[in-house]
């Protein structure tokens, strides 16, 4: 005789509490980086104003460690749902530790982003281009692995920024996942609408969670008490 299922157990109940939980944690996200998307809109796409642009996504780093915290503490129980509850508390617990981290990542990053759109004016070879490009993905992946590192751990942010170089190669299964989400949304963004990474931060963001297992298993049995 099979053993009843209280409600809320169920495979349909694990799946409403997931897509629930998705479409909280999205429109909190929108709502915290929301100062900085508004900014977006009125920086033109000259790249003289990259600077700018960098300064409206600062907000986004914050957004983004809450929607991870939020993910990963996530209830899989319809009944016993407080998303919400967990991204602000994930916002308060990390916002100033992510922002230690994201706002010099933008910086390095719209350095990059600079010099390669104006890169005929430096005299430079082409190969320095292609080099600042591997350099610049890199940023990206290593801005990954800290931002998982930062939602979930706490530590101090020169030893996160260690720790996320650390595993940039130590589970090179987990950077190439976090390669090819990046690959994913940034090919979705060019053929469909740039309004795509918003639109689907929240399950982007659990993939990631999801190819960072490794990395969290890691660094929860090795460097914390």
């Amino acid at each position: 005789m099979s053993t009843p299922v209280a409600f809320g157990q169920g495979s349909l109940s694990r799946a409403a509490a997931l897509v629930h939980t998705l479409f909280t944690v999205e429109a909190l996200l929108l709502v915290g980086a929301s100062p900085g998307l508004a900014g977006l809109l009125l920086v033109g796409p000259d790249p003289a104003n990259l600077p700018l642009a960098a300064v409206c996504l600062l907000p986004l780093g914050p957004a983004t460690a809450a929607a991870l915290y939020a993910l990963h503490h996530r209830d899989r129980d319809l009944t016993d749902l407080h998303p919400a509850r967990a991204y602000w508390r994930g916002w308060r617990l990390n916002a100033v530790a992510t922002l230690k981290l994201w706002t010099p990542l933008l910086a390095w990053l719209t350095v990059i982003a600079f010099t390669l759109t104006h890169f005929p004016a430096t005299g430079l070879p082409g190969w320095w281009a292609v080099l600042l490009a591997a350099v610049g993905a890199g940023s990206l992946l290593w801005g990954a692995h800290a931002l998982v590192l930062t939602a979930l751990f706490t530590f101090r942010a020169r030893d996160t920024a260690r720790l996320a170089a650390y595993f940039l190669f130590r589970h090179a299964r987990a950077t190439l996942g976090a390669a090819s989400l990046l690959v994913l949304t940034a090919a979705g963004t060019a053929v469909l609408t740039e309004a795509l990474p918003a639109l689907l931060a929240a399950p982007v963001l659990l993939s990631l969670l999801h190819s960072s297992r490794p990395v969290i298993a890691e660094t929860r049995k090795d460097f914390t008490a």
